[in-house]
């Protein structure tokens, strides 16, 4: 039998310092730290939601009353051809993919990094039989699941303040789901790089703010010059906004499986990338 001293020695230097990029080792030890975020997590819910939908309903208050009583209509591409709807409903349905970005990002990054850094919770857990990316992915989901939550809670506003009625926002439950699991994925890169609290100002003044601009959400990307149009189709952003929007208007999204496909590429491909610089993190 082979032992360790008869292997050559780049074989047992991966076999004790594997690569930070192999394939994700997964497994259902990440429930009990998902249960764990929740169980601390209720007795902060209330404030937490208040928070969280707090900002989203004043843009949608400011900008879709406010202006939308200057801008009336607005058209925006339809099935059958453009279509007119009013500002408010158009307003909507974008807020309510970037209150989703918002609530998924804040989450797997300042709530994240404190859990991470500062209490050093991760490190607590995995003295238990969990590891480093069961830890990742828990905290993956629950970013996404906060989301869910505070887009819930925003959606029923909506509907209270009867914008829309569509029965096919049942299908924008799930679509906004997908679109927390993957800001949360993003969110989680810069985590793993952050030294500090501070280090999170760059990724929603250079990210998250120029992307809600250019995907949709206050106005249609047909305004955009073409240069930036052809960079502002492929933000992860304006993919949610185009698989949401014709829900609001009781449309099917056209295009939907590019959408999708888009939205899954961002996820996978940053969760590899955040689960290789966290674990990198914790080797140092």
């Amino acid at each position: 039998m082979k032992t360790i001293a008869n292997t050559p020695e780049s074989t047992r230097a991966s076999s004790i310092n594997p690569s930070v990029w192999r394939s994700p080792e997964l497994s259902l030890r990440f429930w009990p730290v998902f249960l764990r975020n929740l169980l601390v997590w209720r007795k902060l819910a209330i404030p937490s939601l208040v928070g969280n939908i707090a900002e989203p309903l004043m843009w949608l208050v400011a900008f879709g009353y406010g202006m939308g009583a200057l801008v009336g209509q607005i058209t925006v591409p339809g099935p059958a051809g453009p279509v007119q709807v009013p500002y408010i409903l158009f307003l909507a349905s974008g807020s309510i993919c970037m209150s989703a970005m918002q609530a998924a990002s804040f989450e797997a990054l300042y709530s994240a990094f404190s859990r991470m850094h500062v209490q050093k919770t991760w490190d607590g857990i995995m003295n238990a039989p969990v590891g480093l990316d069961d830890i990742v992915l828990a905290e993956m989901l629950w970013a996404a699941f906060k989301s869910l939550f505070t887009v819930t809670a925003i959606l029923g506003v909506m509907l209270a303040l009867n914008i829309s009625h569509s029965p096919k926002l049942l299908v924008a439950w799930p679509v906004l789901l997908g679109v927390g699991i993957t800001f949360s994925c993003i969110a989680l890169i810069f985590n793993a790089l952050a030294k500090g609290y501070d280090f999170f100002t760059y990724y929603f003044t250079l990210f998250l703010t120029p992307m809600m601009f250019l995907s949709g959400v206050f106005f249609p990307l047909e305004q955009l010059p073409l240069a930036v149009r052809v960079v502002a189709d492929w933000l992860p952003l304006s993919s949610a906004v185009l698989l949401v929007r014709p829900l609001f208007m009781d449309q099917w999204p056209a295009d939907a499986l590019q959408h999708i496909a888009v939205l899954v590429v961002y996820a996978v491909v940053s969760f590899w990338i955040a689960l290789a610089l966290t674990r990198k993190r914790f080797r140092m």
